[in-house]
């Protein structure tokens, strides 16, 4: 028979849910490091020139590192330890790490999405000094979400969790009846709210420039259909706005993966201190627990969304294995065999004028006035593709 933590100690705990807590927790952590430091890796490991947004993703996959091992790590200890067993200096560090690993790792989400927006929206902003740019906004991100999480140094404790207990715990400390309301609030402003308010304003206005450079080129498509220049200029336009759009897909996502694990979280924090009749019974206190782990579960899925959208990264990654570089040689080595191949027998062809797409071959002793500008033509566009 399963008794309450209530009737049996009232200082106790669930144990069912903290198991489930315990193993959530270390399957967040393992899947968490191991995914920010791969896309780490295979950044290092790549030899492409850096861009914006691989600085963006490097730092926040380093903010995931600081939520994994300083908001995940602490926590799961928390839970097999069940008290916190430690002085009280260091209560008050891991509160304050724990905060600020959830303010970086939004607030640099947030930088992301500014820079995609003036990217797409003001693309002549880019050429200005872009990368001085994004390292004001990292390092600006960084310095702020160190001093928003400050206070957690004046909030939280190492004290008894009740007068006369000798049970000591590191608890926060508020003036009642409003210091919870008020902390929590902010909490809530800060990380959540207040965020998604400015990534909602920002992709409103990119999917709104989005729009209106699909309707200019579908304009310049119908004007300029006729002709192969024209064609493929409007082509090498296209292409930079599929990589453009490619980043502002993958922010999305990210963003829209960041509110879903972390609504609910927010949501019941809310609900917990503005609700009079909210009780910390077990159905309450489950769906408290239930959705902290749901948040949790945010710092492991930012990693994957990028090996996603930048297939490069995991390619680049595989290079950090001997084994897997052998393999990438060997592939490389009959591609270009085979292309070896495939222009050795092309050259053993008739010639062929470049407009052999009507059907008509030409000598090309008889025609070299007419072909030489319409072969300079030919290997333009096939450049600009």
């Amino acid at each position: 028979m399963n008794l309450s933590a209530n009737e049996t100690n009232p200082f106790g705990r669930n144990e069912e849910v903290a198991k489930l807590e315990i193993t959530v927790l270390s399957l967040t952590l393992v899947v968490a490091v191991a995914g920010n430091l791969s896309v780490l890796a295979a950044m290092c490991k790549s030899k492409r020139k850096p861009s914006r947004m691989h600085l963006f993703i490097k730092h926040l996959s380093l903010a995931d590192l600081v939520v994994a091992f300083f908001q995940v790590l602490p926590q799961l200890c928390w839970e097999i330890t069940f008290r916190f067993y430690g002085p009280d200096f260091l209560c008050r560090i891991v509160k304050h790490l724990q905060v600020l690993g959830m303010f970086a790792s939004t607030y640099m989400m947030v930088m992301m999405t500014v820079d995609r927006y003036i990217a797409i929206c003001h693309p002549l902003k880019t050429l200005q000094q872009p990368t001085h740019r994004s390292y004001i906004m990292i390092v600006g991100t960084w310095l702020g979400s160190l001093v928003l999480s400050t206070p957690q140094y004046f909030i939280f404790s190492l004290s008894e969790i009740q007068n006369g207990s000798d049970v000591y715990d590191c608890w926060g400390h508020f003036i009642q009846p409003w210091g919870i309301r008020a902390y929590i609030t902010w909490i809530t402003l800060g990380i959540f709210l207040v965020p998604v308010i400015v990534l909602i304003i920002c992709y409103s206005f990119i999917c709104r420039s989005i729009w209106r450079n699909f309707r200019c080129k579908t304009k310049k498509d119908g004007v300029l259909k006729n002709g192969l220049i024209g064609n493929s200029l409007v082509s090498s336009v296209s292409n930079i706005s599929r990589a453009k759009l490619r980043t502002v897909k993958m922010t999305f996502v990210i963003v829209l993966a960041y509110i879903v694990c972390w609504a609910p979280f927010f949501i019941v924090q809310m609900w917990s201190v503005w609700d009079e009749n909210f009780l910390w019974d077990d159905s309450e206190n489950t769906a408290v627990t239930l959705s902290a782990l749901l948040a949790s579960l945010n710092s492991c899925c930012n990693p994957w969304i990028y090996m996603f959208f930048s297939g490069h990264l995991l390619q680049d990654f595989t290079r950090c294995f001997p084994c897997c570089q052998k393999r990438q040689y060997s592939f490389k080595k009959e591609d270009s065999e085979s292309s070896l191949r495939k222009s050795t027998i092309l050259t053993k062809l008739p010639n062929r004028s470049p407009v052999c797409n009507m059907g008509t071959f030409k000598n090309p002793e008889q025609h070299t006035t007419s072909t030489q500008p319409t072969m300079r033509h030919f290997i333009t566009s096939l450049h600009s593709e």
